[in-house]
């Protein structure tokens, strides 16, 4: 029996077990529905309808009876951010990562279609975009994590598509771009240029995927030959757990990508099309005809410069905010949590460590209004379903500690590629993230 077909066996296995764990962990789950509903006058103001906040707000309705649950975001529409690779690659169209804000946010929850421009902590105050302050009883900041284009000289949003240059995480309309000009430059040939910036990221595995996703479309045409692959590392290595990053490396080296370290992106000269690198021997030029960029990311400015982020350490200039990482509850301020990509915690800005922590917080946040103390920890999950090459994948999963923490062991092997880790990625992600969303996984 071939691979594919164990692959596809395995595959109907999980799918049996049950779709809410693919691709996501097992993790914590919603609580039993014979848990009654704590009652409670408590005010709950969520900065952020993403999937941490929509999640959240979701479990908190089931969970607590009279609460008064605010939610603050501007944002019309809601965006299923781990479908960007797949609309880059050309597999989906870019209208796949996009739903409305409301289709997720259960009725009895206040949405107010602002901007936090202000947060005070001492006063439990929130000053809105359009003036209004905003008191609460319990703050969760879920506003995600700021793309910082500006810092890249030369770089904007309105050069992606043109000039050769890509940019996947700008959202799903700048990821059709990018495949359009993946797609020719993998026509044409010419060296394509990978790169990561220096900060924390959000699932810093799709730098990584884009880089094979390129290599394989080349490979495909017909046109290896005529491309040449460079990934610029931001530091000694690809990744920050050993075993994949060594994986990683062994992968790139057999696919014939030439590999350049401790290099950050500081510049980019579309006309000439050159990108200048920060090293440890000075500035570097590389050549490109096509490069995905991937900027700097940082706490918005309401969160970076308020009190509410890191103030010593290493996160200080990104602003995430100061949290214990095992509880996700504010160090400083007690009746303030934050959950997702803003959490300044060591690992777990993807969706799936989205799905590991929104019950962490629900826990402490409901057990501190019932006057008991939270047990559930967060033990720094996150999972990066990483595509090496169309139909393939590596399911990879860990922890604080770099322990792999694989949901299906002796089902699916996280180092090996895989058709049934691949499925996971195209098709059931999807359908547990929309779970997790409406706060049932």
């Amino acid at each position: 029996m071939d691979k594919t077909s164990i692959d596809r066996r395995n595959f109907l296995k999980l799918t049996a077990l049950g779709g809410g764990a693919v691709g996501l962990g097992s993790g914590l789950t919603a609580a039993p529905a014979s848990a009654a509903p704590v009652e409670t006058k408590a005010k709950i103001l969520i900065l952020g309808a993403g999937a941490a906040g929509t999640a959240l707000a979701n479990r908190l309705t089931d969970r607590l009876d009279g609460a008064e649950i605010t939610l603050l975001d501007p944002r019309q529409d809601h965006y299923y951010q781990p479908g960007y690779t797949l609309i880059a690659a050309g597999l989906k169209p870019s209208g796949y990562s996009v739903t409305k804000t409301t289709d997720w946010l259960p009725r009895s929850v206040n949405w107010i279609a602002e901007s936090a421009e202000e947060i005070d902590p001492e006063a439990k105050t929130v000053t809105t975009s359009g003036g209004t302050k905003l008191d609460y009883d319990y703050l969760v900041v879920a506003t995600g994590l700021k793309l910082d284009y500006d810092a890249i000289d030369g770089m904007s949003v309105d050069l992606i598509g043109t000039n050769g240059i890509g940019s996947v995480y700008a959202g799903p309309d700048y990821a059709a771009k990018t495949w359009a000009a993946m797609d020719r430059f993998t026509d044409e040939g010419g060296v394509a240029l990978f790169t990561r910036p220096a900060t924390e990221m959000k699932c810093a595995g799709a730098p990584l995927k884009y880089t094979f996703l390129t290599e394989d479309y080349a490979r495909r045409k017909g046109n290896r030959g005529k491309v040449e692959m460079v990934y610029a590392a931001h530091n000694a290595s690809f990744f920050s757990v050993p075993i994949v990053n060594e994986k990683v490396r062994m992968l790139y080296e057999d696919r014939g990508v030439k590999s350049v370290y401790n290099h950050v992106m500081t510049a980019i000269d579309p006309g000439r099309k050159i990108a200048t690198f920060n090293t440890p021997e000075g500035a570097v030029e590389l050549p490109f005809d096509f490069t995905n960029v991937v900027p700097p990311m940082r706490a918005h400015d309401v969160v970076r410069n308020s009190p509410l982020s890191w103030k010593t350490g290493k996160w200080v200039e990104e602003g995430w905010v100061e949290v214990d990482k095992a509880t996700l509850r504010h160090t400083r301020y007690a009746d303030v949590f934050a959950v997702g990509d803003v959490a300044g915690v060591p690992k777990g800005k993807t969706a799936a460590s989205v799905k590991w922590q929104v019950p962490v917080v629900e826990d402490h946040l409901v057990a501190e209004i019932a006057g008991r103390e939270g047990t559930e920890t967060y033990n720094g999950y996150t999972s990066c379903p990483l595509i090496t090459r169309v139909g393939r994948a590596m399911l990879v999963e860990f922890d604080y500690d770099n322990n792999l923490t694989p949901s299906f062991p002796g089902v699916i092997a996280p180092l090996e590629e895989l058709w049934v880790s691949w499925l996971m990625k195209e098709i059931a992600l999807k359908a547990t993230y929309n779970a997790m969303l409406r706060g049932r996984a």
